[in-house]
């Protein structure tokens, strides 16, 4: 428990430093995603490690065996990892206010991230509790690329769970139903996210195929015209296309392999080890050009101009500057915004 404190306290000068750098740095929007994804993330999966290393979660449930024991255990460690990176998080609140001009309290994105750990927690838990039970390694990659495919086929359903969703009004499911016709997505149905306090304009598609869930926010709905809401559809739609997410589902299953054989001792640790990082650069790489071709897709539903006109007013929606980079980041699995901007403009030019 000391440990535990300790690491929470750290965690909160973590993300205060981080957030007071983030500031004054050049794009401070993009500054803060990579402060969450390239700090507060990874500080939160080494505490996971700490506390798996001193076996917090068999102290927390007083040294229970068996499979339940596992579980509540596994369970017990993620949630303390958790809370603290939302310890790491809540500093960063009021600076994400002040860059972005927006009125989201932090109570607010503390109960909303908050729920999300905990059923974030809850998932990961069901994946990794199997790796304690004595099972042969292939057995356990057949067992985790199982409940990796059964996730993504439940999603649509899970998603609810940890965020607070709502039924779209008949006149809006009609006006979504009419913007998905012109950008070529077919879904099942539609939930809207409430996100008038964090003006998040986003929209996501999960679900396998036979049943796709479209999840919008209600700043999506408010902020853009038709034409950009549909070019940004359009892009969805394309990412079925392509397939963008099984691709990156896929590339990382196929880049467990190596460990595991690893682990059944049928190899070298290290060797290996390596083939799985190479494995995983190639799989983003794949899933990069699924990006592309996503663009790709949408440019020929609504035209190049229009989809990278709404790729730039998403960016200004969200106070972000569309980053640029000559040499793609090989563990991106999306192209940098401004690189997708220009390829666009090219387009539009060329033809």
């Amino acid at each position: 428990m000391v440990v535990f404190g300790t690491l929470t306290v750290v965690g909160i000068v973590l993300g205060a430093v981080g957030s007071a750098v983030a500031r004054r740095l050049s794009n401070p929007v993009a500054r803060y995603r990579q402060l969450y994804l390239g700090v507060v993330l990874p500080f939160a999966l080494l505490s996971y490690i700490v506390f798996r290393l001193l076996g917090l979660g068999y102290a927390m449930i007083g040294g229970q065996a068996g499979v339940a024991g596992t579980m509540l255990a596994t369970f017990a460690e993620l949630l303390a990892a958790g809370v603290v990176g939302l310890a790491a998080y809540a500093p960063t609140v009021p600076g994400v206010r002040s860059v972005r001009d927006i009125e989201l309290s932090t109570s607010r994105a503390l109960v909303r991230m908050g729920r999300y750990i905990f059923g974030l927690s809850v998932l990961v838990t069901v994946v990794v509790a199997p790796l304690e039970t004595g099972l042969s390694p292939f057995v356990l990659l057949a067992v985790v690329a199982g409940l990796v495919v059964a996730g993504q086929a439940a999603t649509p359903w899970l998603i609810p769970l940890v965020r607070s969703v709502d039924t779209p009004a008949e006149s809006t499911a009609e006006t979504l139903e009419r913007l998905q016709d012109r950008s070529g997505l077919t879904v099942r149905d539609v939930r809207i996210f409430d996100t008038e306090q964090e003006r998040t304009a986003n929209v996501t598609v999960r679900g396998l195929p036979g049943y796709r869930r479209l999840f919008v926010t209600s700043t999506f709905l408010d902020t853009f015209d038709d034409e950009t809401a549909t070019a940004l559809l359009a892009v969805q739609a394309g990412r079925q296309h392509a397939r963008v997410l099984s691709r990156v589902i896929g590339g990382l299953l196929l880049a467990l392999v190596p460990l595991f054989v690893a682990l059944a001792d049928i190899g070298p640790l290290w060797p290996l080890a390596g083939v799985s990082l190479g494995l995983i650069i190639v799989s983003l790489w794949v899933a990069r050009r699924g990006v592309r071709a996503a663009d790709d897709y949408a440019a020929e539903r609504v035209g190049p101009t229009v989809v990278a006109a709404a790729l730039e007013r998403y960016a200004a929606v969200h106070n972000m500057e569309p980053s640029r980079r000559r040499f793609a980041n090989p563990f991106s699995k999306s192209p940098p915004l401004g690189n997708r901007i220009d390829r666009l403009r090219e387009q539009a030019e060329a033809t």
